[in-house]
């Protein structure tokens, strides 16, 4: 039978050799003022972040990334997703106004005078012409409130209180069926396609130059879609770091409490806490040396894969322990060491292949999903087979140290009162 608890120290090793330089990295950020270990995004560090689509589906990020190099954005991070969309992320928060205005639909009205002109000629001048030529008319209703000072004060002054207009050759203001007439284009609301609502083109600020150069670049083409333009103030970034933080806290510390009082030993919570931690560090840890070496950053998405690494991680540590609360219970006077080691045993196979199930899935997504979840489920992953390793080669090791710990204690502290027993006698 293989003897896991037995090899214990080997496992802690193992542990402690990816641990620690991870820790070392993780401490290197705020010692070298963010230079070196974990490099946030502009979630974090305020900037702007700008969502578009190409209507040229050959264009490649690292074309967009020379592209916004040589409009004076060099810190421009490019990803893209599945659907074509490449999302530009810079720490420059003055791209775009911190006020800018929220895009809304047009406030040309159905049956104005703007929906119905003769061909080659504007909506506002066509109501002039009405205005200047017939002055008998009598104003219509669906007459647009965009018509000149001038149109309005001549029909206003010679305008008939007759419903009826008098039959003289004007032009309508009304939508007319005759094919002469066309709709004169005016701004619409937000386009749709598919799923994914398309806002204008950025047109004031640095943003805007840059979109309208890509508009004219004859590699990118025009822009198809603009499905998300941010700007990230530091008073933001500052409250979004101080929420994760948060999250991760009351999550683990709601895990320790459960844990405690579902098994009724704090053992069994600050074990699964102590693997728990573990995980943490291991993610945290590789990404800060992979944004130490290749720039990587976390975002958002980054807190997201942590809380769901935490929850799958206590999940396969409580399966264990529960094997282990009940073979205690089954096979009481035997070594507690032995108990465990014949329970991780037993939930070894429920273990490994729920987490294989969930390693191939990932992977999957991680080799075909796009770059725009990439690192995202680079962290999943990586959380998946620490936990899956922590919950076996971890948590339940320490629980056997600590029980054997205290059994010693327990073992000195009874041959003590029995050696001054003797004494006194």
């Amino acid at each position: 039978m293989l003897d896991i608890i037995g090899k214990r120290n080997w496992f802690f090793l193992f542990s402690g050799l990816v641990v620690v330089p991870g820790l070392i990295f993780i401490l290197l950020t705020p010692l070298s003022g963010g230079k070196a270990g974990l490099q946030f995004s502009v979630d974090y560090t305020g900037g702007t972040v700008f969502e578009m689509q190409f209507k040229n589906k050959d264009v490649t990020t690292e074309q967009v990334r020379v592209f916004m190099v040589q409009h004076d954005v060099p810190d421009a991070q490019v990803t893209e997703d599945s659907q074509n969309f490449f999302t530009i992320r810079t720490k420059d928060s003055n791209l775009l106004p911190l006020a800018t205005p929220l895009p809304t639909a047009s406030a040309t009205a159905t049956g104005s005078a703007s929906a119905s002109a003769s061909a080659g000629a504007s909506a506002s001048a066509s109501v002039t012409a009405t205005a200047s030529t017939a002055p008998t008319a009598s104003p219509s209703p669906t007459s647009s409130a965009s018509a000149s000072p001038s149109a309005s004060s001549s029909a206003s002054a010679t305008s008939s209180p007759s419903p009826t207009p008098s039959p003289s050759p004007t032009v309508s203001a009304t939508p007319s069926p005759s094919p002469s007439a066309s709709p004169t284009p005016s701004p619409s609301p937000a386009p749709v396609l598919g799923t994914t609502t398309c806002f204008p083109i950025p047109s004031v600020g640095k943003m805007a130059d840059i979109a309208k150069a890509m508009q004219a670049d004859p590699t990118l083409g025009p822009i198809s879609c603009v499905r998300r333009t941010t700007t990230v103030g530091p008073i933001i970034s500052a409250e979004l770091i101080q929420q994760a933080i948060l999250l991760i806290l009351v999550g683990s510390l709601g895990i320790l409490i459960w844990i405690g009082v579902r098994f009724q030993s704090i053992k069994f919570g600050a074990t699964a806490l102590v693997a728990l931690l573990h995980d943490i560090i291991v993610v945290v840890g590789i990404f800060a040396i992979l944004g130490t070496f290749l720039g990587v950053q976390i975002d958002a998405l980054f807190v997201t894969a942590m809380l769901t690494v935490i929850g799958f991680s206590v999940h396969d540590t409580i399966v264990v322990f529960d094997r282990i609360r009940e073979n205690k219970a089954r096979h009481a006077g035997e070594p507690f060491d032995a108990i465990v080691n014949h329970s991780v045993l037993q939930t070894f196979g429920r273990s490994i292949n729920t987490s294989f199930t969930v390693v191939v899935t990932l992977t999957a997504l991680l080799l075909f999903a796009g770059s725009a979840i990439q690192f995202f489920v680079l962290a999943l992953l990586i959380g998946i087979i620490s936990g899956t390793y922590s919950s076996i080669f971890n948590a339940s090791p320490l629980l056997v140290v600590w029980q054997l710990w205290e059994d010693r204690r327990k073992a000195a502290r009874l041959a003590a009162l029995r050696g001054g027993r003797r004494a006194h006698a």
